[in-house]
């Protein structure tokens, strides 16, 4: 039985894949991730993903330069997630240009956006209205 054989994935194919910085422990981004994405970033060294919208593998950072380094993967104890242990390359996971996805905290009821955005979206993706 190979590794992979070893995960539950869903209904349909897919385990959630959170990433996290390696150095601080900030979680960047949580993602989906089936056999092929799993077993790719384990290959390639750099998260792979599914991509729910586009039905195919998404190499991270692929158009934006921004790329995940694999450092280390966990699975939790229920088996329901995988942990990515991450460098990530300029220091931007989310595709708003900022540092997380996970930018906004509920003060007094509200969303606010407390993390800066350090690289507008228009200069990472081509033809996209971020």
């Amino acid at each position: 039985m190979s590794w992979l054989d070893e995960v539950p994935w869903n209904g349909e194919g897919l385990i959630a894949a959170v990433a996290q910085d390696a150095a601080t422990g900030r979680v960047l981004m949580v993602a989906w991730m089936n056999r092929d994405a799993l077993a790719a970033t384990v290959e390639k060294g750099e998260a792979v993903y599914w991509s729910r919208s586009r039905q195919r593998l998404w190499h991270k950072g692929e158009e934006s330069g921004h790329v995940q380094k694999l450092k280390e993967v966990r699975l939790d104890c229920d088996a329901d997630a995988v942990l990515l242990q991450v460098e990530q390359v300029a220091g931007i996971a989310c595709h708003t240009g900022r540092e997380s996805c996970f930018y906004r905290k509920l003060e007094g009821g509200k969303w606010v956006s407390t993390d800066p955005v350090l690289k507008d979206p228009k200069l990472m993706y081509k033809d996209k209205d971020q």
